[in-house]
């Protein structure tokens, strides 16, 4: 790949991955499963079973997630980790997103999430990680550091650049309505392979 490609997947990335791990807890994010699309629209079946229905077009951004192993966590890394407490002070991740280099300091910081009941979205640079019986991490952010526990079962995913081609009936994806109208898809992450985005 060219410097000129890695530059604008990096760039890609940056777009996409900012608003999709940094926005706070929206009432009407949609996770499902796309039932139809159009050039011009995305019909979702959520994961209640309501049918959803959002325009599509130019300015919307789409990025895939792909599932890797817990040896893609390395000291240094930047992560986002949805969670939710596990006493001590100490957090459970409900999942585990790996993002490339380019996107460090993409969503930084600790703040609710919509994933479950009491549940947070961690974002920053794993400072130490000790893989044994019951992996553990400690996540450091502006202003802030966590302790994560990883369970074994925890889905551990990493983002790529992705595009509308990508997008066919049937993909698991999360949809991010535009803030200026809740009809149309800002940002569009979809599973790679089958797999769900655990977001």
């Amino acid at each position: 790949m060219s410097q000129i490609r890695i530059a604008a997947a990096a760039l890609s990335l940056a777009i996409i991955g900012g608003p999709v791990i940094a926005q706070a807890a929206p009432p009407h994010r949609t996770r499902g499963t796309i039932d139809q699309i159009t050039p011009t629209q995305l019909v979702v079946t959520s994961r209640t079973g309501s049918m959803m229905t959002y325009a599509i077009n130019g300015d919307t951004k789409v990025a895939g997630e792909k599932t890797v192993s817990i040896s893609a966590i390395q000291a240094g890394s930047y992560i986002g980790s949805a969670a939710v407490p596990a006493g001590g002070g100490k957090l459970r991740a409900l999942e585990v997103t790996v993002f490339p280099p380019a996107m460090k300091g993409v969503g930084e910081g600790h703040y609710a999430w919509d994933l479950g009941p009491s549940s947070s979205m961690t974002n920053g640079t794993v400072g130490h990680l000790v893989v044994s019986n019951g992996n553990t991490m400690t996540v450091n952010y502006a202003g802030g550091e966590k302790t994560i526990i990883v369970p074994a079962d925890v889905p551990i995913v990493a983002i790529d650049p992705g595009s509308m081609s990508d997008l066919k009936p049937g993909v698991k994806v999360i949809v991010f309505p535009s803030p200026n109208d809740p009809k149309t898809a800002s940002r569009i992450l979809y599973g790679e392979d089958g797999i769900t985005p655990p977001q």
